[in-house]
C-alpha cells in the first residue's frame, strides 16, 4: 500500500515538473483551456495545469524583419518596374497575432505588394525614382493601421531595389555618363582658367617686385654718391680749414717775432719761388720784391769772389 501511495506521489510530481514553463526575455506564450484563449504568458515561471492547458503558441516579442521577393508594379506613365521590399515589424499582442489571421506573415507579404502597386500607380517614373522617402512614410503608414488588428506594429519599411525595364536603365546610364563628362568639361576649363590667373597674377608679382628691387638700388646708389660727396666736401673743407689754421699760427709767431721789411721781403720772394716751383712760365714780382732781389744778388757775387 506504501508503494503504491509513493508510486502517485512521484508520479504527481513528475507531471507538475512536465508542466513547469519558464518563458524568456523577449518572448510570450499564448495559453489555451479546453482549446479556448485563456491567458497571455509574459517572461518568468509559470505552470500550467496538465491535460487542460496547452501552450497555443510561443511568439517573439522582437522586432523582426520580413524580406519580401521584388513585385512587378506599374507607374502612371506606364512602365513596369521591380521592387522589393523590406519590412520591419514587431508583435505587441500575442493574442491578436494568434488568432487575427492565418499566416500573419504571407498576409504582411500580400498587403505590402498591393498597397506598393496603388501608391507607385500614383506616381511617374521619374517621380519614383527620386521619392523613396515619400514611398517609404506612405507604406509604412497604411500597413501599421492595417495590422493592428493583427497584433502587429509596423515601424519601418524600405524600398530595397527598384529595377526600371533594360532599355530606361541604358537611357539613364547614356544620360549619367553624359553629365559626367559635361561636368569633367566644366571642371576642366575652370582649372584651366585658375591657373591662367594664377600664371597671370604670379608674373605681375614677379614685376613689382622687379620693379621695386630696382627703386631700392636706384635710391640706395642716390643715397650712397649723396654721402660719398659729402665725405669728400667734408674732407675739403676740413683741409682748407686746417691750411687756414696753419697760415694764421705762422702769421702769429711771425709777428711775435718782429721781423723786419728786409725780412718780409725774403719771404715773399721765397714765396714767389715756391710758387713758380719750375712749372710757371711766367710770374709777375712786385717793384719793391725787385730791389731787394738786385741786393742779394749783389751780396752772392761778392761772397763767391771772397771765397775764391
Amino acid at each position: 500500500m506504501i508503494l503504491v501511495i509513493l508510486g502517485i506521489i512521484v508520479i504527481v510530481v513528475l507531471i507538475l515538473i512536465l508542466n513547469i514553463r519558464v518563458v524568456p526575455q523577449a518572448y510570450a506564450m499564448v495559453i489555451e483551456r479546453f482549446g479556448a484563449y485563456l491567458e497571455t504568458w509574459q517572461t518568468g515561471l509559470h505552470v500550467k495545469v496538465p491535460f487542460i492547458d496547452r501552450i497555443a503558441r510561443k511568439v517573439s516579442l522582437k522586432e523582426q524583419i520580413a524580406d519580401f521577393p521584388p513585385q512587378p508594379v506599374i507607374t502612371k506613365d506606364n512602365v513596369t518596374m521591380q521592387i522589393d521590399t523590406v519590412v520591419y515589424f514587431q508583435i505587441t499582442d500575442p493574442k491578436l497575432y494568434t488568432y487575427g489571421v492565418e499566416r500573419p506573415m504571407q498576409a504582411i507579404e500580400v498587403l505590402t505588394a498591393t498597397t506598393l502597386r496603388n501608391i507607385i500607380g500614383e506616381l511617374e517614373l521619374d517621380q519614383t525614382l527620386t521619392s523613396r522617402d515619400i514611398i517609404n512614410s506612405r507604406l509604412r503608414v497604411i500597413l501599421d493601421e492595417a495590422t493592428d488588428a493583427w497584433g502587429i506594429k509596423v515601424n519601418r519599411v524600405e524600398l530595397k531595389n527598384i529595377l526600371p525595364p533594360r532599355e530606361i536603365q541604358d537611357a539613364m546610364e547614356r544620360q549619367m555618363k553624359a553629365e559626367r563628362e559635361r561636368r569633367e568639361s566644366i571642371l576642366r576649363a575652370e582649372g584651366e582658367k585658375k591657373s591662367a590667373i594664377l600664371v597671370a597674377e604670379g608674373q605681375k608679382e614677379s614685376k613689382i617686385l622687379t620693379a621695386e628691387a630696382e627703386k631700392q638700388a636706384t635710391i640706395l646708389r642716390a643715397e650712397a654718391a649723396k654721402e660719398a660727396k659729402i665725405k669728400e666736401a667734408e674732407g675739403e673743407a676740413a683741409a682748407i680749414l686746417k691750411v687756414q689754421e696753419a697760415i694764421a699760427l705762422g702769421i702769429k709767431k711771425l709777428n711775435e717775432a718782429s721781423p723786419t721789411n728786409q725780412v718780409l721781403t725774403l719771404k715773399s720772394l721765397e714765396a714767389f719761388a715756391k710758387a713758380a716751383d719750375g712749372k710757371a712760365t711766367k710770374i709777375i714780382i712786385p717793384s719793391e720784391i725787385q730791389g731787394v732781389a738786385g741786393l742779394v744778388s749783389s751780396i752772392t757775387s761778392i761772397a763767391e769772389k771772397e771765397e775764391k
